[in-house]
């Protein structure tokens, strides 16, 4: 039996790249999970909306991608709150899930998060393309994942855009199937 794994992009959608992502997605029969910062889901619900139609499954990032462990608990939740509203206007459930921010978090996050019925879903295995990794780089970071693990990546990123089918072909050859996020536990499981 096949074990499964969260292939994870943050900070779209992007008019420069989701479309090229959903494409390279698509092409090798995957899902993944879109953690979506909300300004930019108001500013292109198309793209949202897109996403959702080819079978993406969309988490919380956020309104404007602050560290919200230095905002006060207010504006921890109106960034939060702001962000579910915009994903709910561009069509679709409201997201289970979210990703804070370059990961940083706290108890005040987490009770944020909580209180909008909101999974924290961090990773496993960092891609580092945030960090300019190379394409070799990111698919080399991708074949440390294993079944039940979430990986952090960037659709804004040209070097995953690029990696993404070879992340594809070494999941394959290893029996592992992108699947979607429990929110129960956080972790990756099947469809």
């Amino acid at each position: 039996m096949p074990g499964h794994v969260a292939l994870t992009f943050d900070d779209g959608p992007d008019p420069a790249s989701t479309a090229a992502l959903l494409a390279a997605l698509h092409r090798g029969g995957a899902r993944a999970t879109l953690f979506a910062i909300g300004r930019n889901a108001r500013t292109y619900p198309r793209l949202l909306r897109q996403a959702r139609n080819a079978g993406m499954w969309i988490g919380n990032h956020s309104w404007s991608h602050p560290d919200l462990t230095r905002l006060t608990p207010a504006r921890t939740r109106a960034e939060l709150r702001r962000t579910q509203a915009a994903l709910r206007r561009a069509g679709g459930a409201l997201p289970r899930l979210f990703r804070p921010p370059y990961g940083a978090t706290g108890a005040t996050v987490r009770a944020a998060a909580a209180r909008l019925g909101l999974t924290e879903v961090l990773w496993d295995v960092d891609s580092r393309d945030w960090a300019g990794a190379s394409t070799d780089d990111i698919v080399a970071a991708a074949s440390g994942l294993t079944d039940g693990q979430v990986i952090l990546l960037h659709e804004r990123c040209p070097a995953t855009l690029a990696a993404v089918p070879r992340i594809l072909a070494d999941l394959r050859a290893r029996d592992l199937r992108p699947g979607r996020i429990d929110p129960a536990t956080g972790r990756a499981t099947g469809c």
